[in-house]
């Protein structure tokens, strides 16, 4: 794992990548509710002005018909056309409608007209009868579409009446956030976030690996395969823009690509510059297996891509067509984003050693206190979207207390790696929200539903590995002893508490924003930034507070926050669009092909995915890992009679062991990246064998293998895994 930091000269560009950053957040936060907040809009304006969706939104239309023309035909009507039809007919025949000859029988001009040769009137209607017999057959129509056309001009006269100065201001602010609602940009957005994240980190050397550069050579390596993987993603961005030019279909989001080419050559313009300028600290002995491992995991993915892409298929926007794969659901990956900074933001504040210091004074034994920060940490890890993106926000702050109240080394970094691991199954997860929208056999409310009974039992089995490894008794402090400095601190939690209800009441009534798997992405930074105004304006320092801990400026604060966040996001959203595009190898190369469609039973079945499942999550990120899932796997599991809920379930434990298993274990990695020296826990001896210095890796993995099985068979074994 990297912690390279700033590099000479390009340490400056931090500062404006932070405000770009935080720019692109906030534009993400505001997008993302401005939906609800139109909806609220057009709700107050319907109540101030009833009818206003409706009718007043839009200007009406002047009516196409010509009123006055047609009251001036209208006038040339008689008064009543239908009943001066009738009375001609009726009383204007001499024979009173009788047939004159039908009486005698006999015709007087013996069948001739007497009026054939010569006409005495020349022709000429005497008495306008044809004119007014044609003007009566048409009057009553004439009627109808005057009274249509009145109707119309009635209409649009009361509307447009009702249109006053005070609508007309309304309307043009509720319907600018109705267009900024309809935003069209989030694939722009995503790939402005991942790039520009992506400079941060690789400025930072902060991208995820094994292990740091600690010799000259690791260092060009790591850099040099870097520099080779950017500019394939560069050349294959000008592919793919060239065949979308070339192409006689529009393109959706055709300027992507160019966007790619400029972000991929940035990054590629920073792979130069470190491979100039090698720092001089790097001074430990060259080693082959530090070599490999300093590579970063996103790198392999890129290479792997290179050679099927561009040398066994000759597919020159091969890797461009991934990325714009990984784009497709830029709301999901924006969300990772979001959480990346609220936890930064998290950190900037008090409330972690506040929220703390309400169970510390119980004095718990460190295993059992071990076990309770995992627990309360599920319910943060299913906000923030992913296991390692609660590590990252949190993980420091959960290693520094737990050593604090007396943990181990090995105790508190495995702790702080299985922290995120019993959250992803609980509502609102961002990975079972993915699941749900690219497999249509399952929805949110079963994966959630189940999900919640795999929590408790991975609960359960840690709370029995934290009991059967606790040395310290269980003597814990009385209630008078620990009741007036857990109420003490309890005060001090209590603000925190009345913020965040207020944020979410005020979310609810302005914006119509209720909290679930899909809006707590937005509404967790609100929270988090009202967070950070209390304590750097608000909030008094603790008497044990290290100084400078907390900024007293709420922009610094902010800011540093999301330097911070950027260099995170660059490196997992890197991590994530190398998953997708080591999908797409796996996808195109057709590899599943080779597995047979028939897998035997369902043991033999849950046997062969459980080990794939596990597999896959030791190598790739969780949202980019059910992407591919989705794709190769999960239709062979439904079709070999396994019930969808149960195979998920199934899935979500195994990827959660494969992050926690070497070689990579992402978890332990990202720990360590934001612990720093201390979680280098092969430096600090141990009395015992191999299970005692290995404890933080050994401890995670029984516990998960344990759920694992469990989740996987024992359905099985009570007919209901199909």
């Amino acid at each position: 794992m990297s912690h390279g930091g700033p590099s000479g000269p390009l340490d400056r560009l931090l500062g404006p990548v932070a405000v770009v950053i935080l720019s692109l957040l906030l534009v993400a936060l505001a997008v993302g509710v401005a939906p609800n907040f139109d909806t609220r809009l057009v709700g107050v304006g319907e109540s101030i002005w009833p009818g206003y969706a409706a009718e007043l939104r839009s200007d009406p239309t002047m009516p196409e018909c010509d009123l006055a023309e047609l009251d001036s035909r209208l006038a040339t009507c008689p008064a009543d056309a239908e009943t001066e039809g009738a009375a001609a007919d009726a009383g204007g025949d001499p024979f009173g409608g009788q047939d004159p000859s039908a009486a005698g029988g006999d015709d007087p001009f013996g069948g001739a007209d007497p009026t054939a040769a010569d006409d005495p009137f020349g022709g000429q209607d005497p008495g306008g009868k044809a004119a007014k017999a044609t003007s009566s057959e048409n009057c009553p129509a004439l009627r109808a579409l005057q009274k249509r056309c009145a109707t119309k001009h009635a209409d649009y006269t009361a509307k447009s009446a009702r249109i006053t100065s005070g609508v007309k201001s309304y309307r043009s602010f509720e319907t600018a956030v109705s267009d900024f609602a309809r935003f069209p940009y989030w694939k722009h957005l995503l790939s402005l976030l991942l790039l520009v994240g992506a400079f941060a980190t690789t400025i930072r050397n902060q991208h995820i690996a094994l292990r740091e550069p600690e010799h000259p050579l690791e260092f060009r390596v790591s850099q040099g395969l870097q520099l080779v993987v950017h500019l394939s993603f560069l050349y294959s961005a000008i592919q793919d823009w060239r065949v979308g030019q070339a192409g006689t279909a529009e393109v959706d989001h055709a300027g992507l690509p160019l966007l790619w080419t400029v972000g991929f050559g940035a990054l590629a313009a920073v792979n130069l510059f470190h491979l100039a300028r090698v720092p001089r600290s790097l001074d430990q002995p060259l080693s082959g297996l530090r070599l490999l491992m300093s590579i970063p995991l996103y790198v392999y993915m890129g290479v792997l891509s290179i050679v099927y892409f561009l040398i066994l298929e000759g597919h020159q926007s091969g890797q461009a067509i991934y990325l714009h794969k990984f784009v497709q659901h830029p709301a999901v990956y924006i969300g990772i984003g979001l959480y990346i900074w609220a936890g930064m933001m998290l950190a900037e504040t008090r409330l972690a050693r506040r929220a703390f210091a309400v169970i510390t004074p119980w004095k718990l034994p460190p295993a059992i206190l071990a076990w309770l920060v995992v627990v309360l940490a599920a319910l943060p890890t299913a906000y923030s979207g992913a296991s390692g993106i609660f590590v990252i926000a949190a993980g420091a702050v959960v290693f520094e207390q737990l050593r604090a109240a007396g943990a181990s080394h090995r105790m508190a970094l495995s702790a702080t790696a299985m922290s995120g691991s019993l959250g992803v199954v609980l509502r609102p997860c961002l990975v079972v929200v993915l699941v749900a929208i690219l497999n249509k056999q399952v929805t949110t409310d079963e994966l959630f539903g189940r999900g919640f009974q795999v929590f408790v039992l991975t609960a359960s089995l840690y709370l029995i590995a934290m009991l059967l490894r606790n040395k310290d008794g269980f003597n814990v402090a009385s209630v008078g002893e620990a009741g007036p400095k857990v109420l003490a601190a309890s005060k001090k939690v209590m603000p925190y508490l009345f913020i965040a209800v207020s944020v979410l009441v005020f979310n609810y009534a302005a914006l119509a924003l209720k909290v679930s798997e899909h809006t707590a992405a937005f509404i967790l930074p609100a929270i988090l930034i009202a967070y950070v105004i209390y304590d750097t304006r608000f909030s008094s320092p603790d008497a044990d507070e290290p100084p400078g801990d907390t900024d007293v400026r709420t922009f610094p604060a902010l800011k540093r926050a999301t330097a911070e966040s950027s260099g995170h996001i660059g490196a997992l959203l890197m991590l994530m669009a190398g998953s997708v595009g080591l999908g797409g190898v796996v996808e195109r190369a057709e590899l599943m092909s080779l597995v047979p469609a028939d897998l035997g039973s369902q043991w033999t079945t849950m046997s062969i995915l459980v080990v794939a499942m596990v597999l896959i999550g030791m190598t790739m990120d969780a949202l980019g890992a059910v992407v591919l899932v989705s794709v190769t796997i999960a239709p062979l599991a439904y079709n070999n009679g396994i019930d969808p809920v149960h195979f998920w379930m199934m899935v979500l434990v195994a990827f959660e062991l494969g992050y926690l298993t070497p070689p990579v274990a992402i978890n332990h990695l990202l720990a360590r990246q934001v612990i720093g020296a201390e979680a280098r826990v092969e430096n600090v001896p141990v009395e015992g064998g191999w299970w005692a210095r290995n404890e933080h890796l050994w401890l995670p993995m029984a516990v998960m293998g344990t759920a694992l099985v469990i989740v996987a068979f024992v359905p099985l074994m009570l007919g209901a895994g199909g």
